[in-house]
């Protein structure tokens, strides 16, 4: 049941946003300290131990704690918020979110489901045309293609502040674990150290328009920042699964608008948590009343037009060629749309080329060692479409379903939002489950899917093979993606196994799993569907280390329309559910029977660490040393 205390931090009229509206020179973190800390956290508190019954009553309370605009949610969505809330009464901050603003409303105009480079392409045009304040906020950063398109983009807007004469407000923040995390977990990072070469921002003389701060966070020892978002002039936000580097990655995007724009505004605001020097320009102006006056011409919200279907988008893909965005090719887009059709451009074909030829070249860009195409001709009507037009008639119910950085070595810390929104999700499902994440094996997560199982729920689940396989088998982090699905096999009755599809990320050009070892073809989405309407899509991944430790940011909305386009996006961009499904003991094996190339194994727990130590020194050895 969600508690009186908990309806009432919902009801405040305060919030950190609030709060800093009036006094914009406050820190966030002390707001945060003076609305909150006040109540007593217990940061070790059990859910299974206390977990109420779903009930119309605590439907009914979650409803009053949120904002949902003219679409009323669905009871499946109400008691993954309700059991998302009660999270609160042992820590009001669980959810990196004032509790005002938890739940919330918006629209999802575009949805990427594409490279990592095509999602930061995106990013790279909203810094381009923003016109006041930019907040972005990653995990890993490395030189790579997509920290050159942020870097460019950044002189891009200076450039263009200089025009308007204007100044530009711009807050970046990263994780990284350094021994001054010890005193202080966010660290101010100086413009010797982002100019570097293991950064590689540009020098402030390179952004003069712009007041520039950078942030490195990290709560000693595995309190990792994972949550991967920016916010836009306070109008648009983005949230993404992928960091700023190059890799392989299958990665998945959404680009929302509306009040839920506050919300992630204020998770941002409590993230920074030091003072903002300066202050942000959109301190006073909320999402909710239009964000910050700008002279952008696209429309946005509300104005923007209905969604236009993949089929259309690759048809007009095919009638134009278009330079791509690259670093050091500055072709920005005046709006969604010319984004869109440029994107598009790129997957089509060029002279002599099939459908086939065109995405292998996009897929090899970030590849090393490029590879062949193994998979069948594209025939018209399947192309790769990156940019998925998702935009809703009215806007859809949508929560923050959160989690903070939580650093000792331990399991303790999951009584979070975004845990018991995946529980809650899965536990009430009647009809079918999909889940597609890089690795899956946290502790509480198997037995509710097997739970599912014997309900008779469908339950379909991608995982890339062999993703971090020397790290997730080492004892205690949940086994690689191979042990767990034998397990739920082997615990699975003949009919369970039949609702079981158990599937490895393949390659819209492939015809098989290729392990991540090989860097050439894996997957970073982090997406759950629930009964075909609710949605939960973000940073955070089904393991051990988002499940207990990283702060991660993810979004839960309620449309079967959004949720159906996802579905399609998904299956459209990749040959996963053709050519991925696991065989009935859960190992993706080729027709002789074979598991694929550089399948670990199951080892015991000795050799499993052996293995798992051995490969992490080496993937460290990979990139460079410690």
């Amino acid at each position: 049941m969600v508690s009186q205390h908990v309806f009432q931090l919902c009801q405040a009229s305060e919030t950190v946003s609030s709060v800093l509206a009036k006094n914009p020179t406050e820190a966030p973190g002390d707001v945060a300290k003076k609305l909150y800390g006040k109540y007593k956290k217990n940061l070790h508190h059990d859910p299974e131990k206390h977990r109420p019954a779903p009930s119309p009553q605590d439907r009914d309370m979650a409803l009053k704690c949120g904002r949902w605009g003219p679409t009323l949610p669905s009871p499946l969505f109400l008691q993954a918020y309700a059991d998302a809330l009660n999270c609160l009464d042992a820590d009001p901050m669980s959810g990196v979110v004032s509790p005002p603003l938890m739940g919330s409303h918006g629209t999802v105009p575009l949805t990427v489901i594409s490279p990592l480079s095509d999602i930061i392409r995106h990013c790279a045009n909203l810094i381009a045309r923003a016109e006041r304040e930019v907040f972005f906020i990653t995990c890993s950063w490395s030189p790579s293609v997509a920290q050159k398109l942020i870097k460019d983009a950044l002189i891009e807007l200076s450039k263009r502040a200089g025009e308007r004469g204007q100044r530009v407000v711009v807050k970046m923040m990263y994780d990284k674990a350094a021994a001054a995390n010890a005193i202080d977990a966010h660290q101010v990072v100086k413009p010797e150290a982002y100019t570097g070469k293991a950064i590689q921002l540009p020098h402030p003389e390179e952004i003069p328009n712009l007041d520039f701060e950078v942030i490195s966070l990290h709560k000693l020892l595995l309190g990792t920042l994972h949550a991967k978002f920016c916010v836009v002039d306070r109008k648009v936000a983005a949230v993404m699964s992928n960091n700023m580097e190059d890799n392989d990655n299958m990665e998945m995007m959404i680009h929302v608008e509306g009040p839920i724009v506050d919300s992630i505004y204020d998770t941002a605001l409590i993230t920074w948590n030091n003072h903002l020097n300066p202050p942000l320009p959109s301190h006073d102006a909320p999402a909710t009343e239009g964000g910050l006056p700008t002279s952008g011409q696209e429309p946005l919200y509300l104005d923007r037009p209905p969604a236009r279907g993949q089929d259309a988008i690759a048809a007009d893909g095919k009638g134009v060629h278009l330079p791509e965005l690259m670093p050091g090719e500055p072709y920005y887009d005046a709006d969604l749309d010319g984004e869109i059709l440029r994107m598009q451009s790129a997957y089509s074909t060029k002279p002599d080329e099939t459908h086939l030829e065109a995405v292998n070249r996009q897929l090899n860009l970030p590849c090393k060692i490029p590879i062949g195409t193994s998979g069948p001709e594209i025939p018209d009507g399947e192309e790769m479409t990156p940019y998925i037009s998702t935009m809703t008639p009215t806007p859809v119910p949508m929560a923050l379903v959160s989690r903070p950085p939580y650093g000792p070595f331990n399991s303790h810390n999951v009584n979070v939002p975004q845990n018991e929104a995946w529980l809650s999700c899965i536990r009430n499902a009647k009809n079918s489950i999909f889940i597609q994440t890089p690795d899956l094996n946290a502790a509480a997560l198997i037995p509710a899917l097997s739970a599912a199982l014997k309900r008779g729920v469908k339950v379909t689940y991608y995982v890339c093979f062999g993703y971090n396989d020397a790290g997730e088998i080492i004892p205690g982090q949940g086994g690689t993606n191979d042990q767990v699905a034998q397990a739920l096999v082997k615990n699975a009755t003949l009919k369970e196994r039949e609702l079981l599809h158990i599937c490895y990320y393949v390659g819209k050009d492939q015809d098989h799993p290729i392990h991540q070892s090989f860097k050439q073809r894996s997957c970073h989405v982090k997406l759950l569907i629930v009964d075909d309407h609710v949605g939960i899509q973000g940073s955070g991944n089904q393991d051990t280390q988002s499940w207990y430790h990283s702060q991660e940011l993810n979004i839960m909305l309620d449309s079967e329309d959004i949720c159906r386009k996802w579905r399609e996006g998904i299956e459209r961009n990749q040959n996963t559910a053709r050519f991925g499904v696991a065989a009935e003991d859960g190992i993706w094996r080729d027709r002789r029977g074979n598991p694929g190339k550089g399948y670990f194994g199951n080892p015991g727990k000795v050799e499993g660490l052996f293995k798992g130590v051995s490969g992490m020194l080496k993937k460290m050895s990979d990139k460079g040393g410690f």
